[in-house]
């Protein structure tokens, strides 16, 4: 009888609104620090806190109160820094590719005709921005047209050098940008980090179509040959 007489009364104690909150509070508290994803981690904080809060306000203790008073908004924060951090990188994922918003953080250089950028294997300290004249990458013999990056794989590669030679083909001026800035903007701007991701991914595609294609016209020729 006294065993279940305290087991009575512990359970009337257990199932009192506040130890009810604050026994929710702490299985979401738990959950928040097993999750591995950011986005359901602070939605379980808020819940957390939440309950917490109500703990702490039906059992009038202050030090709860103030923690969690100052947790929930700062979770909520968080969180919404999160979603529109989401949401910037699917705008730029679904935007096109121009990089025009670069300028401002750019200086414009003229080029001569026949005047080589940079060669393949030199180091690499910055990329360009073609803007009139007529810019070639020697070893493809791709043209760079206005409004085209270039020179940012020098940025991705081991010990920072060019992958191929850029020469001006006809004079023409190109904006640059040093690589520490390029930096500074990745790092400082989320849109313009995806952005560059998917430039460089634009650009390898880019190029191994254009060699396949050579490839398949020199096969070409030489069937022609052959036969």
């Amino acid at each position: 009888m006294e065993l279940g007489s305290w087991f009575r009364e512990f359970l009337l104690i257990f199932l009192a609104p506040a130890n009810i909150c604050a026994a929710i509070g702490a299985l979401l508290y738990v959950a928040s620090a097993a999750m591995n994803t950011v986005i359901p981690l602070r939605i379980a904080a808020i819940g957390s806190s939440f309950f917490f809060l109500c703990s702490g306000i039906i059992s009038r203790s202050f030090a709860p109160i103030l923690l969690y008073c100052l947790l929930l908004p700062l979770n909520m924060f968080r969180l919404y820094q999160m979603l529109e951090l989401i949401k910037k990188v699917r705008a730029a994922a679904s935007s096109d590719l121009s990089m025009d918003w670069l300028q401002p953080f750019m200086r414009r250089r003229k080029f001569r005709k026949g005047e080589i950028l940079f060669r393949k294997g030199d180091l690499a300290t910055e990329m360009f921005l073609a803007e009139k004249g007529k810019f070639v990458v020697s070893e493809l013999g791709i043209e760079l047209k206005p409004g085209q990056i270039f020179g940012e794989m020098g940025l991705l590669t081991s010990g920072s050098h060019r992958t191929a030679t850029v020469e001006c083909a006809e004079s023409g001026q190109a904006l640059m940008i040093n690589y520490d800035q390029v930096r500074e903007l990745y790092f400082e701007n989320p849109e313009f980090g995806f952005y560059f991701l998917r430039l460089v991914g634009e650009r390898l595609l880019h190029d191994l179509r254009h060699l396949e294609d050579k490839l398949a016209q020199e096969r070409q020729l030489r069937l022609q040959g052959a036969s």
